[in-house]
């Protein structure tokens, strides 16, 4: 009886670590525009070496 309790209760804490991880992810992204002008300062930096 105990160990479908705490199958239960270690599920529901996997499947909110796994939303919390999913919901930084996104929040943490960064722009497009900002993605863009890293990508072009990169190859800028190639060229001129």
């Amino acid at each position: 009886m105990a160990s479908k309790v705490w199958k239960k209760l270690l599920f529901i804490i996997l499947v909110i670590a796994c939303l919390f991880n999913i919901t930084l992810k996104l929040v943490q992204r960064n722009s497009f525009k900002d993605e863009l002008q890293s990508s072009a300062q990169y190859v800028q930096n190639l060229v001129q070496e």
